[in-house]
């Protein structure tokens, strides 16, 4: 791929730099457990404001991924051994944030015999144990070749299962070139017929040169694998070499997406220039119980 000019960001999407005493203090504790987070590595235009209010979004597995997905900034090669004491330092991170909910994702292991499996399945048990009352959200690879990996996930019960499938299927050769549109919907559904409880999530980047028809199409992919929530976001090139950023959406255009979203029946829709995966994940959490309960309750 070659190098490309990085398009000058519209008023819409900038962001101030970092520089609040709460986000020192994130920075410090992740530093000091050692952990990883997407925020930093996938370079998020949220992070000043997501770790003033002590959210972050810790990455496991390692911080080097076995893809190359040409729209991550997460850096790709091979990886280092799993670190068995991971999952504990997560969970006692968790629990000196007191934080009512807390999403953890991670790179792509595929050279692991479970993709991370296992390992996101202690990290759940260890935030469990230090952090009762928090919600845990879970960002998982698409596990692709590893045979019962899913059910190794789903079986220490997180409380939003997420896994995004990030462009429209067209563009999958360019973007995700490690991955397959439709391994990741049935990863999704299969989820669902495991536990038909769990919450159930997914995301797509816009501006990748997609466009509404197959926007649109991704949505009703999603609803046929009964997703819960879906998250609409503006890709921003993190690099030159990176895949191209093909169009800014508007405000305007974002609210048509949420618009037919809803229309389409999903309980939970986010979908604005700075959505991300995890940003405000736990006020979108209580919301879609909420939503969930509205949609059960009996006819009057």
């Amino acid at each position: 791929m070659t190098a490309t000019n990085i398009q000058r960001k519209p008023a819409w999407i900038r962001v101030k730099a970092p520089v609040s005493k709460a986000y020192q203090e994130t920075a410090a504790l992740m530093r000091g457990h050692k952990l990883n987070t997407v925020c930093e590595e996938a370079a998020c235009p949220n992070i000043g404001e997501c770790w003033a209010k002590k959210h972050a979004t810790i990455m496991i597995l390692g911080d080097t991924c076995t893809r190359a997905c040409t729209f991550c900034n997460i850096k790709t090669g091979r990886p280092d051994q799993l670190d068995p004491h991971e999952p504990e330092r997560v969970g006692e991170a968790v629990g000196k944030m007191r934080l009512s909910h807390i999403v953890i994702t991670s790179v792509d292991r595929d050279d692991l015999e479970d993709g991370g499996a296992a390992h996101f399945a202690q990290t759940i048990q260890a935030i469990r144990s230090k952090a009762p009352h928090t919600t845990i959200e879970i960002l998982t690879p698409d596990f692709l070749r590893k045979d019962g990996a899913v059910e190794t996930v789903v079986a220490a019960r997180p409380d939003v299962y997420n896994h995004n499938l990030e462009t429209v299927p067209r563009l999958y050769a360019e973007v995700r070139p490690g991955a397959r549109y439709f391994h990741s919907l049935r990863l999704l559904d299969q989820v669902k017929k495991i536990d038909p409880t769990l919450f159930t999530k997914s995301g797509i980047m816009v501006g990748l040169g997609e466009t509404k028809s197959e926007v649109y199409q991704v949505m009703d992919d999603l609803r046929a694998a009964s997703v819960d929530f879906i998250t609409i976001g503006q890709y921003l090139q993190p690099t030159p070499r990176h895949h191209p950023l093909i169009s800014f959406i508007t405000p305007e255009e974002f609210e048509e997406y949420a618009s037919m979203a809803r229309g389409k029946g999903f309980l939970m829709v986010a979908a604005s220039p700075l959505t991300r995966s995890s940003y405000h994940a736990g006020d979108d959490f209580a919301k879609l119980k909420e939503a969930r309960l509205t949609a059960n309750a009996p006819l009057q």
